[in-house]
């Protein structure tokens, strides 16, 4: 059976549905999202602590942010759920619309889990049935649809409106902190540069001048000691910590722990 079937449309909403054991990953959040969790269990992380969504849970996401992930079905069941993508211009459009502005408060909750009242699970069960019946492909309703959503939050959240309407890019942040926190996302140099409210030149001369050596360097000199702590200490595999840190194929992986330590990944775990 296929592991998993995800339909998008140009809304943005999203209807996931996976078949197999479990599946991990991670993305670059780019736009806020909202989803509803209709069945299995779903953990992301931030790099710094997990959170959890149980069967039933609507969580928001703020936009610009890496996230690893594990998605996993219930026993003889499938993972299911429902996302929401909220770009910013549709965000514009409503504030525009709406006179709502942000206060410019530091809105520090990168993933919320928002209080599931009967009206946002209306609107929830509302937005299965025009999935199921292949209706979300009329703009007029879709954008309807989004506006209801948009009220329904800020009537849950109040507090939402300073992170939803706040359309200002990453600003410039502390490299060192970011980077100790992020090292093990696979992203290009670029995402990390922008995430850091940097330009890619502005990005590396910065990097040089806080950690002594090129990102590449650092960044594969870091991963290597993480998986060289995790495997002797902590019983982990070779198989276990390469896509957790990053790397993205086991062979490349292997080689270049060998090369680092000089001694294969496998027979540190021997040792």
């Amino acid at each position: 059976m296929n592991s998993e079937k995800e339909k998008k449309n140009a809304s943005g909403i999203v209807y996931s549905c996976y078949y197999q054991r479990s599946r991990e990953g991670e993305h670059f959040v780019a736009e806020h999202v909202l989803s509803y969790q209709i069945s299995g269990f779903l953990v992301l992380s931030d790099g710094t602590r997990d959170y959890p969504s149980e069967q039933g849970s609507i969580r928001f996401v703020k936009r610009n942010q890496l996230l690893k992930f594990v998605k996993q079905p219930p026993a003889n069941g499938e993972f299911k759920s429902l996302s929401i993508y909220l770009s910013q211009q549709i965000l514009k459009d409503f504030s525009r619309e709406y006179h709502i502005q942000a206060a410019h408060k530091e809105y520090d909750r990168p993933i919320s889990t928002i209080t599931t009242s009967p009206l946002l699970k209306s609107f929830m069960d509302s937005l299965l049935l025009y999935h199921n019946a292949d209706s979300l492909k009329n703009p007029d309703l879709i954008d309807l649809k989004i506006k209801e959503l948009l009220i329904l939050l800020l009537q849950a959240d109040p507090e939402l409106k300073n992170v939803l309407f706040d359309f200002n890019e990453p600003h410039k942040m502390d490299l060192e902190a970011f980077m100790n926190k992020n090292y093990h996302f696979n992203v290009h140099l670029e995402r990390f540069a922008y995430l850091t409210g940097r330009s890619l030149a502005s990005f590396k001369r910065d990097f040089e001048k806080a950690f002594g050596q090129t990102p590449g360097k650092w960044l594969q000199h870091k991963r290597l000691q993480e998986a060289y702590y995790l495997i002797s200490s902590k019983g982990r595999t070779a198989s276990d910590v390469y896509l957790d840190l990053g790397f993205e194929d086991l062979s490349h992986f292997s080689f270049a722990f060998k090369k680092q330590f000089g001694i294969s990944p496998t027979k540190i775990a021997s040792i």
